[in-house]
């Protein structure tokens, strides 16, 4: 029997999985030919409980060493204003977690806010001359829209909801992207009447929606259209967002894209300002950056050749990287401006075309690193596995609901004990949550204290992006609140989900 496999960003020939003595029985996705079953450690659709069902004498991911010390933190994967008291206890910009945890309960999403800000800044001063639109879907509320604004930064939306935060906050429409690849006809009027800065548009359907709209409110838009480079960043399937099979945009190499960009250059209600390419998410090093350039850049430059007139404008979207584990490593906004400089100068120079004007849309590098998830253990169990080894089960009070991304993706994360300091040997431990789902992971691989016990404070760090903004009721559980941290002092962002909340909503 053959069985489909995307393993490593790439697609393998398949093999009868009978030759592992039948135990893939166990695999909702093959084993690579000439494999061995321990490097699913990293594939994300596998059994629920993980490499349990593979090699127990190696359930550790290669990344993932014993640590000295159990109770230091790794600085790369918290915020600059995170650290540890003597005792042990983690602190967020002067506040210990014990004081966070008794203010707001847990779980909790906890910003360091002055990093946050800081963020923002360094990728406006990073690409001074460049528009920078902070990604709003990474996490978004009326708070965090002011601050990157502040900061120098537009705002890009790809929801009416998600605009109607951004207006909410004040944020100048001009200065907002709109993005979305079935943008509604209410969104579009919406953002229209608005007067929202951009429109990307991406499909030939919304560019006839968009001027029927745009007839009849008889108002001009300033549109981009979203391009796929046929670039597949290093990352999941599900978050790679370049390569041709998938549902975003018009392709470059199908001739969709030229045929857009035709189609707003000749409408007598749209203002086509340029190109728009995003290419993935996690991304650490700027060489499928350098070939999405080369693409665009060519097609601008055909563009101008066939139609007399030169695009102005090209965003070379987002997905830079963030540290979620040991083995990341994320590159500085100055480090990834001067190379996309480089690129694109690079490329202009060699087309014989003019720089155009320049944007990018970070949203996970702003807001990950700027968060960790505070939960409270519930249960601790030791699992006996095969061969007589065994693992420390960690159960907390969140779960899948307020972050969805290790089951949704096969994402890693780490976790620290946040309320003590111990003098325990480490052991190897997986921290989940409190569903009615056997996927419902939340660290899959960490070394905790073998002395964790119910009542302690557990840190995830990285969880600003997309734990929020994909966060669910599942299991009728409320959504937990963000808080922000600035000298010593909290402030509510979004606010706990309460059972009322949820039961308001039942009107049967």
């Amino acid at each position: 029997m053959l069985y489909p496999l995307s393993y490593g960003g790439r697609i393998w020939a398949e093999e009868d999985c009978t030759r592992f003595d039948g135990r893939c029985r166990n695999l909702f996705a093959p084993v690579a030919p000439g494999g061995d079953l321990a490097q699913w450690a990293g594939v994300t659709h596998i059994h629920v409980a993980g490499e349990i069902h593979v090699d127990p004498a190696a359930r550790a991911p290669h990344w993932l060493s014993v640590p000295d010390d159990v109770n230091a933190l790794l600085p790369k994967l918290w915020s600059r204003n995170v650290d540890k008291s003597a005792d042990g206890v983690l602190e967020v910009a002067g506040l210990d977690v014990d004081r966070i945890a008794a203010a707001v309960g847990t779980p909790a999403y906890v910003v360091d806010a002055a990093d946050l800000k800081a963020r923002a800044r360094e990728f406006a001063e990073a690409f001074a001359g460049w528009q920078v639109y902070y990604a709003g879907k990474s996490f978004l509320c009326t708070a965090v829209a002011r601050w990157v604004v502040a900061e120098g930064l537009g705002v890009d939306v790809c929801s009416g909801g998600e605009l109607a935060v951004a207006l909410r906050a004040g944020v100048d429409s001009a200065l907002i992207g709109l993005h979305g690849n079935n943008k509604s006809e209410e969104e579009l009027r919406t953002g229209l009447a608005a007067g929202v800065g951009r429109i990307i548009v991406d499909s030939f359907d919304e560019i006839g929606r968009l001027q029927r709209l745009a007839r009849y409110l008889e108002v001009r838009p300033r549109v981009m259209v979203r391009v796929t480079t046929g670039v597949e960043a290093h990352t999941h399937e599900f978050i790679a967002t370049a390569h041709e099979d998938q549902k975003f945009g018009f392709s470059i190499a199908g001739g969709q894209a030229a045929e857009a960009l035709r189609a707003c250059h000749e409408s007598d209600v749209l203002d086509l300002i340029g190109i728009h390419s995003h290419i993935g998410s996690q991304i650490f090093d700027t060489e499928g950056f350098e070939v999405a350039a080369r693409r665009t850049l060519r097609l601008a430059a055909d563009f101008s050749a066939r139609c007399g007139v030169a695009l102005p404008e090209l965003d070379l979207g987002g997905g830079f990287g963030i540290a979620y584990t040991s083995s990341d490593t994320p590159a500085t906004p100055a480090a990834l401006a001067g190379a996309m400089r480089a690129i694109v100068d690079g490329e202009c120079a060699a087309l014989g075309i003019a720089v155009p004007h320049l944007s990018i849309e970070p949203g996970r590098a702003i807001s990950g690193p700027s968060t960790f998830a505070l939960y409270r253990v519930g249960t601790v169990k030791k699992v006996l596995l095969d061969g007589g080894s065994s693992r420390l089960y960690v159960a907390v009070d969140g779960g899948m609901s307020d972050n969805i991304r290790t089951a949704l993706y096969g994402a890693e994360y780490s976790a620290t004990l946040a309320s003590r300091r111990s003098d325990a040997p480490p052991v190897l431990s997986r921290v989940v949550g409190k569903h009615c789902e056997g996927g419902d992971i939340l660290v899959r691989d960490e070394f905790l204290p073998a002395d964790i016990a119910p009542g302690d404070l557990l840190a995830v760090p990285a969880a600003g992006a997309y734990s929020h903004s994909m966060a669910s009721n599942y299991n009728h559980v409320p959504r937990p609140p963000v808080v922000g941290v600035e000298d010593a002092e909290i402030t509510t962002l979004v606010r706990r989900e309460t059972i009322d909340d949820l039961l308001a909503l039942d009107v049967g």
